[in-house]
């Protein structure tokens, strides 16, 4: 067993104030006689500047008086050190950087952030080249931070690589960080996932009320979440940290259970990847381009009954979606649905989404992954309400699936599958909803024949930067989300197919124009293959 750690800390504008903190985060873990420390991202200085040369004058240099200390007490404590900070380069510029410190205080590794959030945008660079894989003693690291791991590419093109343990370092104030994206990312790669979050202030103090003020959110939702955790592969939080104070969490982790891919009907959930089927995704025009859909839209998920259909359609769902395993014929379906103009998804006997409508079968969409796939891109289907992408059966597994769509503007995404796994469900859809700006409709049945009905509706309220229509909750990038109860035949809720135009997450961050190339193209690399050595577009 391997133990690590995750500390959280307050980082203001006092840089001294702030070494002290990491060294004495440092020195607890030591204490707690962890091998490894993760340390938040940002913690030499506030992730606030008046402008570029701000920002590079108080950023680090190797081996300067920040990071000296930090690289000393690695050495001194014979532990890893994973640290984040704004680091200048001699061209000028400055950006954000995961830096790896080993047992003898060396540099053993660095990563650049790929995608800038925010005002992050105004001060730093992005990085070019894809994140480091640190082959050690431990295992194979790879390091990334906050914003990076709100999307799917750079940890999962770590995880393809061969990483074993993914370090995040974070400066954010999202509570939906701890609930999802950090989670997320270690159950849909099967990996470990460390991860240590600010607290405390993430902008000035002496500037915080009028900043609250003008942004409509109470002063304490800006600052640093929390909740630093350890996740192990099956997306389970195995330690976690308070959402407020200084804190340090430890455990004791198997690292070999990262290179067990494996789900329970023995699916290699990175073997399967068809990387030829993504190259699509570099090329791909990923600002929106298509018009908004509807509003509104009544969906469901519903058991393969007629009953069902037609009590959806009763209670004025469009679009009805049922588990990959609904033994129902077309003309059944047909008679269903009456003369409304409805849709239902399905899937046949061979696996082949079924687009099926009050005429018959209106469309067909081949699965894209497992040996007798013969999907070789997404379908969008243009209805009254907005495009529609069929993902069937386990391709829901793939972040890469749902990219496919998204770059198609699809609004909503119909999935009838089989979940096999908790995390698929509680994780997996949720993120696939957030990080894309897609409305998810799914069904499936569990072990019994019960149903599993999982709706997730864009919200309205999206960012710091749109009027919220309700209270702050602190959440930027997370669905609403529906679920059916337990013996439930169906579940009926609202999608809202026009949000899904807006994908930008922050002022000049958008979750799919902003999508990293250099993590992107080794996600369409075939065979993926582990290495050290970071990856180059």
């Amino acid at each position: 067993m391997t133990r690590v750690a995750a500390a959280q800390l307050a980082a203001g504008t006092d840089v001294a104030a702030n070494l002290d903190a990491c060294l004495r985060l440092i020195d607890a873990a030591a204490a707690a006689e962890a091998e490894l420390v993760v340390l938040p991202e940002f913690c030499n200085h506030l992730s606030w500047y008046t402008d570029r040369s701000h920002a590079h004058r108080m950023a680090c240099r190797t081996g300067d008086h920040f990071l000296g200390p930090v690289a000393e007490r690695a050495a001194r404590h014979r532990m890893y050190v994973k640290i984040g900070v704004t680091l200048a380069h001699d061209d000028g510029g400055t950006t954000g950087a995961s830096l790896l410190f080993g047992p003898d205080g060396e540099l053993l590794g660095q990563s650049h952030k790929q995608i800038l959030m925010g005002a992050e945008n105004d001060h730093l660079v992005c990085g070019e080249s894809d994140s480091e894989i640190i082959d050690t003693p431990l295992g194979r690291l790879g390091l990334y931070a906050c914003m990076e791991g709100v999307i799917c590419e750079v940890a999962r093109s770590l995880a393809v690589r061969g990483a074993q343990i993914l370090l995040n370092s974070l400066n954010s104030f999202a509570s939906d960080e701890a609930g999802l994206h950090i989670p997320v990312r270690a159950a849909e790669n099967k990996v470990w996932v460390v991860a240590a979050n600010k607290v405390g202030p993430l902008l000035p103090a002496d500037r915080l009320p009028d900043i609250a003020t003008r942004l409509g959110v109470p002063t304490d939702k800006l600052h640093g979440a929390g909740e630093s955790q350890i996740v192990a592969p099956d997306g389970t939080t195995v330690a976690r940290a308070p959402a407020t104070g200084e804190s340090l969490v430890v455990a004791d982790i198997d690292v070999a259970r990262a290179d067990d891919k494996r789900r329970p009907d023995g699916t290699d959930i990175l073997a399967a990847r068809r990387p030829q089927l993504y190259t699509p995704l570099l090329s791909a025009e990923k600002v929106r381009r298509s018009p908004a859909g509807a509003e509104t839209l009544t969906v469901a998920a519903a058991l393969g009954d007629p009953a069902q259909i037609a009590a959806a359609v009763a209670e004025g769902a469009r679009l009805i979606v049922l588990p990959e395993s609904a033994a129902l014929g077309v003309p059944e379906i047909v008679a269903a649905l009456g003369d409304s103009d409805a849709h239902v998804v399905l899937t046949d006997a061979g696996g082949t989404g079924l687009l099926v409508n009050a005429d018959g079968i209106a469309g067909r969409a081949p699965r894209l992954h497992g040996h007798d796939a013969a999907g070789t891109g997404i379908e969008i289907f243009e209805l009254p309400w907005g495009r529609l992408a069929l993902v069937v059966g386990d391709d829901a597994l793939f972040p890469e699936s749902f990219r496919l769509a998204v770059v198609r503007d699809a609004d909503v995404v119909a999935v009838p599958h089989t979940p096999a796994e908790p995390w698929e469900v509680r994780l997996g859809l949720p993120e696939r909803s957030a990080e894309n700006r897609l409305n998810i409709v799914a069904a499936g049945t569990d072990a019994a024949g019960g149903l599993i009905a999982t709706v997730c509706a864009l919200s309205p309220d999206f960012t710091l930067w749109t009027a919220w229509q309700g209270p702050f909750t602190g959440r930027i990038s997370h669905p609403d989300l529906f679920t059916a109860p337990p013996g439930a035949p169906r579940l009926v809720a609202t999608v809202r197919p026009a949000q899904a135009v807006n994908r930008a997450v922050s002022r000049g961050t958008d979750l799919v124009a902003g999508i990293p190339l250099a993590a992107l193209t080794a996600l369409t690399r075939e065979p993926a293959t582990a290495t050290t050595e970071p990856e180059l577009p």
